[in-house]
């Protein structure tokens, strides 16, 4: 993403989608009430009976927001809402809906902006955002994920020795000839995804070993590998290496991984009866104390509150948390620790001190 204006006492922005990645974040960013500029296109009439001719047109709307549709799978963010002002022969109060696509250029005017919806344009901006490739193996299994700013995604699971009815890719190779397939597969799959980051894992020193048949046969990704530890092989694996510390610091700038540390902290707090609480009232209650330090939101509950008609009341918590120096953090749905919290409400709160 990228600012191209800002002023936002007037409660403008303006930017350029430079990554479809961006279309998530703008979901959790445009609300209704919203008012938003942008490039769209309308079929218009030319001519006169009997010759009248539709034609499509490019032209240039600004609506009040009344709905926000994401889908993951689309690459598309649809905006709908009524035109606020004629323009380009278009009358105020009609009805239309705005593409949001790589490369389009919007402008975004709020009421008032957040502190943290200030914070997720310029974490989209600052970030470096690719994927990340994870691999996490013993000697005779091995699992592939694809690490994204949303969340992660199973690719595959080989194993050297399984039963006919599995899913899985049938391989009756061990010892040196597994890693070797291993290392073939992780090159296919850094050339189709282009990560900015290789992960390997395994129990015991088996990493290792796959690490010197890399740098045999692919030399080139050797600076993009970090190496990990993990218990187990399998989607199990995946999150257990994102929540350890030489992986948070290594990949620091990743947004997953820094929101499974938050829930981890929360739920750290939660099992000893410490500094938690989740639950609408009972994060309200402790906001109106002044004791909420870290509000947790998961983003499929503010869809769900908008749909219900009852983001208003949600949103005011969360002003309330920034003004008294709180501070809020979007949690994505798609990834592990977004749906434990999703399970006990997709509301929480990290304390500053215990409330009665």
């Amino acid at each position: 993403m990228k600012i191209l204006y800002e002023e936002l006492k007037r409660g403008e922005v303006k930017i350029k989608v430079t990554n479809l990645d961006d279309l998530w974040y703008l979901s959790q960013i445009i609300e209704n009430g919203d008012k938003l500029v942008g490039k769209t296109t309308r079929k218009i009439k030319i001519g006169t009976e009997p010759n009248v001719k539709l034609v499509k047109k490019t032209i240039t709307l600004e609506i009040e927001v009344e709905k926000v549709e994401f889908s993951k799978t689309s690459n598309v963010l649809r905006v709908s809402g009524k035109v606020s002002r004629e323009m380009e022969g278009i009358p105020k109060g009609s009805y239309h809906t705005i593409k949001i696509e790589e490369n389009s250029v919007i402008k975004i005017i709020k009421k008032e902006w957040l502190g943290y919806q200030i914070n997720i344009l310029k974490r989209a901006c600052e970030e470096k955002r690719g994927n990340i490739l994870i691999c996490v193996h013993d000697r005779e299994r091995v699992g592939f994920a694809l690490l994204k700013p949303d969340g992660w995604t199973y690719l595959t699971e080989i194993e050297g020795e399984v039963e006919k009815k599995t899913p899985f890719k049938k391989i009756k190779k061990e010892g040196i000839e597994f890693y070797k397939e291993i290392a073939n597969n992780l090159n296919a799959y850094v050339e189709r995804f282009n990560p900015v980051s290789v992960i390997i894992a395994s129990p015991a020193f088996f990493k290792e070993d796959l690490l010197k048949i890399i740098n045999e046969k692919y030399p080139n990704m050797k600076k993009k590998i970090i190496l990990a530890t993990c218990s187990s092989v399998g989607k199990a694996a995946i999150n257990e290496i994102l929540k350890r510390e030489e992986i948070k610091t290594a990949l620091k700038k990743e947004r997953v991984v820094y929101e499974m540390s938050l829930v981890e902290d929360f739920f750290k707090e939660l099992a000893k009866d410490g500094l938690a609480c989740y639950g609408f009232d009972e994060v309200k209650k402790a906001v109106e104390y002044g004791a909420v330090k870290l509000l947790l939101v998961v983003d499929e509950i503010i869809l769900k509150y908008r749909e219900e008609g009852k983001y208003e009341e949600l949103e005011m918590v969360m002003k309330e948390v920034e003004k008294k120096r709180g501070e809020v953090h979007l949690i994505s749905s798609v990834h592990e620790g977004g749906k434990r919290l999703k399970a006990i409400g997709g509301i929480c709160a990290i304390l500053r001190y215990k409330i009665n």
